[in-house]
């Protein structure tokens, strides 16, 4: 059993879902070393969220933010207002979401579907950089 675990560090994003896994997977260059296994990747905040969806047409990333931002609009009256007006709707929005993924991980690689790609989704106008525990583990390649 073979278990390898980095940290990966993001640029600053805007509000929206980005694609971020190249920056995931070129942070865990032993995943190609794995030959059945998974991939962990943990979130380390909590106002910012990861999903696994379409990765071709950036209007899925448009629509998924807009869709999030009706669900947890700013207007709401939320009691939790001191860190800004997109804080709290961040937090519900993160809820709605998950802070980690499970992947499998196939003859060194991701074995993902053709059209998915892993999301950062970032609810706060200014987040900041977010940062990744990236975790992998399995059987060894022969």
């Amino acid at each position: 059993m073979l278990m390898f675990r980095a940290e990966c560090r993001l640029t600053e994003f805007r509000r929206g879902c980005h694609l971020i896994t190249p920056q995931v997977v070129a942070s865990l260059p032993e995943i190609a070393r794995i030959d059945t296994g998974l991939l962990h990747v943990f979130l380390r905040h909590t106002s910012a969220s990861l999903t696994l969806n379409e990765n071709a047409d950036p209007d899925v990333r448009r629509d998924l933010t807009m869709a999030l931002d009706k669900l947890a609009p700013e207007s709401w009256p939320y009691v939790h207002t001191c860190e800004g007006p997109d804080d709290m709707p961040a937090h519900v929005k993160t809820a709605l979401t998950d802070s980690s993924l499970t992947l499998p991980i196939a003859d060194g690689r991701l074995h993902v579907g053709t059209w998915q790609g892993i999301y950062l989704c970032e609810h706060r106008d200014r987040g900041g950089r977010r940062e990744l525990t990236v975790t992998a583990w399995g059987l060894p390649a022969a």
